[in-house]
């Protein structure tokens, strides 16, 4: 005898295929975010119906969390009016965002558009609301993404000109009121505070940044900034690498903080 369970996931998989074929919008609720490296502000994994996906989100671009696409990165930094290194860490701050936005259940709104970009992962473009509202209208209130990427027009909508409007508005007042990466650039040399975290706003010098402009490096701790000024001296940042603890990842991470 076939179960309820079982009867309800077939069910779903047939009107994910139909809907995917003919463009209509498919509702998941109660959707939960799954942990994984890749995740970030507009990019993450989530489960569905005992389901896994990653989804994209439609109409807006959080900044990288790392350095592997630099094209992406000046883009940003251009966009926002700030340094490479800033741009990295609005792009934690970003990610760190949509977790706590995503703590608890939420609704994906999706036609399962693909959206693969850089991602090895069958990922599709989507619509978010969390129980505060659109999640990517929040990013971007919250100066923490910029209005780029595949728009959509959203179900009950006659175009995608009304959400851009929308969004327009919202980063118009983020950059008024210097939230996210529209914070105030301070003088050379100084951090600044942002989302409760110092950013360092210049590149420094390996072999003479004190521990303190260090730790100013996301993922740079007390332990780590000592192990870089004992491995001294280096003949430029690219040395990084032969420092205990910075492998591949951590490396791409930190390096645009260093001449």
């Amino acid at each position: 005898m076939i179960s309820q369970a079982l009867l309800a996931w077939v069910a779903l998989w047939l009107a994910i295929a139909t809907a995917g074929a003919s463009g209509d919008w498919i509702t998941l609720e109660n959707c939960r975010l799954v942990s994984n490296p890749a995740n970030d502000g507009d990019s993450f994994h989530v489960s569905a119906n005992g389901k896994g996906y990653l989804f994209r989100l439609y109409f807006i671009d959080a900044p990288e969390t790392d350095a592997a696409n630099p094209a992406r990165l000046i883009e940003q930094a251009k966009h926002f009016g700030i340094s490479v290194p800033q741009v990295i860490e609005i792009g934690e701050a970003a990610k760190e965002f949509t977790q706590e936005k995503l703590a608890e259940p939420f609704t994906v709104v999706t036609r399962m558009a693909n959206a693969m970009g850089r991602s090895n992962t069958e990922r599709f473009y989507a619509l978010v609301q969390t129980k505060e509202g659109d999640l990517g209208e929040q990013l971007v209130a919250n100066g923490l993404a910029r209005i780029y990427g595949r728009a959509v027009t959203p179900p009950g909508a006659s175009s995608s000109a009304a959400e851009r409007q929308k969004l327009q508005e919202l980063e118009a007042e983020a950059k008024q009121h210097k939230l996210g990466g529209w914070a105030t650039t301070p003088r050379p040399g100084t951090p600044i505070q942002n989302q409760g975290k110092h950013i360092a706003t210049d590149k420094i010098d390996i072999n003479t940044a004190t521990e303190k402009e260090l730790r100013t490096i996301p993922s740079i701790g007390p332990v780590m900034a000592r192990r870089i000024i004992d491995a001294r001296p280096f003949k430029n940042a690219d040395e990084l690498k032969k420092v205990e603890g910075i492998g591949d990842k951590k490396y791409a991470q930190v390096r645009p903080y260093f001449n």
